[in-house]
């Protein structure tokens, strides 16, 4: 069974937190790019980092080799340090509290499985060309409500 290798680039952004918020990717696989983007209505930056994720994630059609760069510590940590743990306390937190935006959390758990994913951290708004792409995507999911 071959899998892609699929490069992709997430980022929300939220004019007001809470408020408008948008989502933005983008996808290269096999020398190809596709662009997605979103936004809600009254929502906040972490959610909508997160459903950049989501969507990103949903739109893999088959088992992939994926490499996500992000520049949410939020999101990066969630998976790679918090996620573990919160499923085994049944989505609670150490202090027993319910997980914030554990919906989103269950999905973005669902749409890891039958890939593997290397999560990698860049810094925002510092000139990389797929970060910056990501944002500009975001953005424009706000202005297109």
């Amino acid at each position: 069974m071959t899998t892609e290798n699929v490069q992709i680039y997430t980022d929300g952004a939220c004019r007001g937190n809470p408020g408008v918020g948008g989502w933005g990717a983008t996808l290269s696989y096999n020398g190809k790019l596709k662009e997605i983007y979103g936004g809600e209505p009254a929502t906040t930056n972490n959610r909508m980092e997160m459903m950049a994720v989501i969507k990103a994630l949903g739109a893999l059609t088959k088992a992939s080799e994926v490499t996500l760069h992000s520049d949410s510590k939020y999101v990066l940590q969630g998976i790679n340090d918090w996620m573990p743990n919160w499923k085994k306390k049944n989505w609670q937190t150490a202090a027993k509290k319910p997980v914030k935006n554990v919906d989103l959390w269950k999905q973005i758990d669902q749409l890891m499985q039958g890939h593997n994913i290397d999560w990698v951290w860049v810094k925002g708004h510092s000139g990389n060309p797929g970060n910056e792409r990501a944002d500009e995507l975001a953005n424009l999911g706000i202005d297109k409500l």
